[in-house]
């Protein structure tokens, strides 16, 4: 099972690398297909790579990427054990944006990732990321908030950048990444109640020697 996963997302990433759907590879060094377990239950989705994410054609190995590492050692998670990915795979010139269309562009991929890895919880990190799934909402009044549906929990967080630039959010930033075991125990309930045949009441039992008697209808 895990190597089938693997290769499928081997596939993928060889795709992005050779990625020329939007104008975004004309410029990047390297596509950013995303990397970490196959097997992930938390799979982070962050916005674009950026310089030093080019550079290594890696996720979130610059500053950010390390105040990620800090935000996930402080639930006693390790890098290797989460999945982490952007919504657009190669860097846009001088760290601009992502436009629509180069989100557009990369989504197919994102989505048969998500596919493929079946998380337990998403973690979007800043908004280009939450508005695949809050397409109206503002990351300042929706982040920490998570949102389930039958499969997974859906949880949207500052971008550690956000928080590097501006130092007072990372008190929300570390309170709502505290939160994540106690939402990932919550989806497992939730997916282990579906997945149990309901329970049928208890047989009558017909052998105390009464005879069966007709219901009444008034």
């Amino acid at each position: 099972m895990s190597e089938d996963r693997a290769a499928r997302l081997a596939a993928i990433a060889e795709q992005v690398k050779h990625c020329k759907l939007c104008r975004l590879h004309e410029k990047a060094l390297n596509g950013v297909p995303g990397s970490g377990n196959v097997q992930a239950e938390i799979l982070f989705i962050g916005e674009a790579p950026g310089e030093q994410e080019d550079k290594q054609g890696l996720p979130f190995v610059g500053r950010s990427g390390q105040y990620l590492d800090y935000l996930l050692n402080l639930i006693q998670i390790k890098r290797d054990q989460v999945f982490i990915a952007n919504v657009a795979k190669h860097r846009p010139p001088e760290n601009r944006d992502p436009l629509p269309d180069e989100i557009a562009a990369c989504k197919p991929y994102l989505d048969q990732q998500i596919e493929i890895i079946d998380p337990l919880m998403i973690v979007t990190l800043g908004r280009f990321s939450m508005a695949r799934y809050f397409p109206t909402g503002k990351i300042t009044a929706l982040h920490g908030k998570p949102r389930y549906d039958d499969r997974r929990a859906y949880y949207p967080l500052f971008h550690p950048a956000a928080a590097l630039r501006t130092p007072a959010l990372r008190i929300d930033m570390e309170a709502d990444i505290k939160r994540i075991p106690e939402i990932l125990e919550e989806v497992k309930k939730l997916r282990q109640a579906r997945s149990t045949p309901p329970t049928l009441p208890p047989a009558q039992n017909d052998n105390d020697g009464t005879p069966p008697q007709q219901p009444k209808l008034f």
